[in-house]
């Protein structure tokens, strides 16, 4: 502790005090050097958050450096400003060069300014979902999937057109431009399991949509957890919108319609078949509101 003491003593009373300040203020180049400081270290994040703090800094940086060698005239002072310059630019280059070569189709640039911009998704990481994937065009009243036949082999999502669903030729509800066409279905099974489509999906104008497969899918999730906790709010937001668009084909007149495109429910169209007390407090509750 004495030997600490000593030295910092030592240091503070070896270091020259001053006595006299300058009257003159510095150049313009020093105080614009400052300025551009503080404006610098405003930046935000992302790429061009980064374009913005390094252009700004690197510019500091070469102002300071030009006042070290017209002003000050050290050499020391004049080395370090511009190897910090030097090194604010190749950042710059590098990150724009990063942003200049992420380049998409008009599909995905559609994709992301609508869905993925909004969740404040970078461009790299939707450079990585978007390599995982390929664009798909379905012409009118070609289907998708079908009823009992189509397995469950990747999860697709809407960009344009319209696409009707039904079961057992009866419609259900419509699938619009940024919905998933099967989240109910890729929700509904595990990684190991397999299944098929429980309902039929149809177009009604040209479709395009974009695919990813669900081997590959699953391995992209378990490369990138950021990912894979984003597709997973995705498709439980979906879905619920799916729900909602149900509400409405819960009751057609006898029929009792419990099939929400989950293998797990079900039609219960036979009146003889056992309902639970939830189901009919249910149907008591519609009957209430049709009247």
């Amino acid at each position: 502790m004495e030997r600490n003491s000593s030295l910092w003593k030592n240091l503070l009373d070896e270091h020259p005090v001053c006595t006299a300040w300058k009257q003159e203020a510095e150049g313009a180049i020093y105080h614009l050097a400052s300025i551009l400081f503080v404006v610098g270290f405003m930046g935000g994040s992302g790429f061009f958050g980064l374009l913005y703090v390094f252009s700004l800094l690197g510019l500091g940086f070469l102002c300071s450096a030009v006042w070290a060698w017209v002003d000050v005239c050290a050499a020391d002072i004049f080395s370090w400003n511009f190897i910090l310059f030097v090194i604010c630019f190749m950042q710059f280059v590098h990150i724009a060069y990063q942003v200049r070569s992420i380049t998409f189709s008009r599909e995905f640039q559609v994709l992301y300014s609508s869905l993925f911009q909004p969740l404040g998704i970078t461009l790299p990481v939707f450079r990585t979902i978007a390599l995982s994937s390929e664009v798909v065009t379905l012409e009118k009243e070609h289907c998708y999937a079908m009823q009992g036949k189509t397995s469950i082999d990747k999860l697709s999502l809407l960009v344009s057109g319209r696409i009707r669903v039904t079961v057992d030729g009866e419609f259900l509800h419509y699938i619009f431009p940024f919905q998933f066409l099967d989240s109910p279905e890729w929700d509904s099974l595990r990684p190991t399991e397999e299944g098929i489509f429980q309902v039929t999906l149809t177009a009604e104008t040209d479709c395009r949509y974009v695919s990813w497969r669900r081997k590959k899918l699953y391995l992209l999730f378990a490369q990138h957890r950021y990912i894979s906790r984003l597709f997973s709010v995705l498709i439980g937001s979906d879905i619920a919108d799916k729900l909602y668009a149900l509400n409405d084909r819960v009751y057609i007149g006898k029929r009792y319609h419990c099939d929400i495109r989950l293998p797990n429910f079900y039609q219960m169209s036979s009146p003889e078949i056992p309902r639970s007390p939830l189901t009919e407090h249910f149907r008591n509750s519609r009957l209430h509101c049709d009247k």
